[in-house]
């Protein structure tokens, strides 16, 4: 059974599908480092239902994710399972809400059959470090990882307003399992998506594809009525792998 990719759905929220290259988008710095203003949202646990399709197999599992903000700190946890495989993924993200918003501190990623791997943003020093490479990167302010990501999209969204609209960038940048790059996303459209809650008015977000990244491509969709939460994912690579992660449900906490 091929499983390589759908392993990656565990990141399924953090948008940690993208697996691109580390060169960065020359539509924008090599290293964005933007204060915007940020709003986070309500603290909650979310539950989605996971479907790949890899090389006309189907898979269908389940993704799991509880996020907590306040006191100045944050925590958010990511797993994902499949009936057959078991639990695929399990990604962790801590820190600090500063002036960009999600200041993380550490961010852990274990797949299946691997062992888990870290990366340290050590702010004493102003440096990325990566358990599994040698790299480094300077922290400028503003840096996410695969799984703060999501969560730093939301909160700019609820801040921006009128800002968020179709047509509109915006970039970060984003740190991986050994290196980091810059992601930008794109606002696409306004429109409605079946969850497990009923149908949602979401904003569709689109990652715009990286140099070398094999057409990799993520959708997600942001609902404003919802606290913006992200009610569904979609990763695609070519035209024979797909993931896409649907809302089931939610609860603040």
């Amino acid at each position: 059974m091929h499983t390589s990719n759908f392993q990656k759905a565990g990141a399924g929220l953090l948008l940690a599908f993208a697996l691109g290259s580390a060169s960065a988008q020359s539509a924008h710095p090599a290293h964005p480092s933007i204060k915007r203003a940020f709003d986070l949202p309500p603290s909650a646990d979310l539950t989605y239902d996971l479907a790949a399709r890899q090389r006309g197999l189907a898979l269908k599992g389940e993704a799991t994710v509880t996020w907590r903000a306040g006191d100045g700190k944050y925590n958010t946890r990511l797993q994902s399972r499949a009936a057959i495989l078991g639990t695929l993924t399990d990604d962790r993200s801590e820190g600090t809400i500063d002036a960009y918003g999600l200041a993380p501190a550490e961010f852990w990623e274990k797949r299946m059959r691997k062992d888990s791997s870290s990366v340290t943003f050590d702010r004493e020093s102003k440096t990325i470090r990566f358990q599994d490479g040698e790299k480094t990167y300077p922290l400028k302010g503003g840096e996410q990882d695969r799984v703060s990501i999501t969560w730093q999209l939301a909160a700019v969204a609820r801040a921006a307003g009128d800002k968020f609209k179709p047509g509109s960038e915006w970039p970060f940048f984003v740190a991986g399992r050994r290196d980091a790059e810059a992601w930008t996303f794109k606002v696409v459209k306004r429109e409605k998506v079946k969850t497990g809650v009923g149908e949602i008015d979401a904003v569709m977000v689109s990652r715009q594809p990286l140099k070398d990244s094999r057409d990799q491509s993520i959708d997600v969709w942001l609902a404003p009525g919802h606290e913006w939460y992200p009610v569904k994912i979609r990763f695609t690579e070519g035209d024979k792998e797909t993931i896409e992660q649907t809302l089931r449900s939610v609860t603040k906490q």
